[in-house]
């Protein structure tokens, strides 16, 4: 058996709270956001986890999401890489918008469409295949091989760019991945076989409340 992977999505957000689309742009965390990353990283600690390296996103949210799990953890300091391919899907024209809004202005259809097919993006942004196309290699690149190397390895990213991800290492397909959310503040916990497959999986914490 090879390394560990852990996978956290970020805490609630103010546009979460607002019911906003939010994409690449920038809110911070809410108190809930902030507790739920502090549940996250108590989790982990309870798990008796160490890391040898942290990525993160270019966004906020995920980036003080994984300070909280890490401070959580006892590794304040931990080498952390941030970088734009682990970003939340780019919503394009609906960033910003009040989802209720959106569906008057485009309908109901139109809307769910754009949210929830897995190649059709909203006008000038990124569907999920498109977040994929950018996580994947990335992934590939930089986090897979320090994980087979026998590394500990955290990721604290957002609900699209971690699905591209639970998408490989679950094997799901196109009409799985859309009907799969992913909780705030919930590590996923992946011990990962010498040829990237996943040896075992545990979910630290309740996945009934996703979104």
């Amino acid at each position: 058996m090879s390394g560990t992977l852990v996978l956290v999505r970020h805490g609630q957000s103010d546009w979460n709270l607002k019911n906003l689309f939010t994409g690449w742009r920038d809110p911070d965390l809410t108190e809930l956001g902030v507790e739920e990353a502090k549940a996250g990283g108590k989790a982990l600690a309870d798990y008796g986890i160490k890391f040898d390296i942290a990525f993160t996103s270019d966004l906020v949210r995920a980036q003080r999401t994984c300070q909280f799990v890490l401070d959580a953890v006892g590794q304040s300091s931990l080498e952390t890489i941030r970088d734009q391919a682990l970003n939340e899907r780019d919503y394009g024209d609906l960033s910003g918008l009040n989802k209720d809004d959106a569906r008057e202005k485009w309908g109901e259809e139109q809307v769910h469409i754009w949210r929830r097919s897995y190649d059709i993006p909203p006008p000038g942004g990124e569907s999920l295949r498109d977040t994929g196309a950018r996580v994947w290699p990335y992934y590939l690149t930089e986090i897979l091989p320090r994980v087979l190397s026998g590394q500990k390895v955290l990721v604290a990213a957002h609900g699209n760019s971690l699905r591209s991800l639970v998408m490989v290492l679950d094997r799901l397909s196109k009409e799985q991945i859309l009907k799969l959310n992913l909780a705030t503040g919930v590590p996923m916990v992946y011990k990962l076989n010498a040829n990237s497959t996943v040896a075992s999986k545990e979910v630290l914490g309740d996945m009934s409340g996703a979104h």
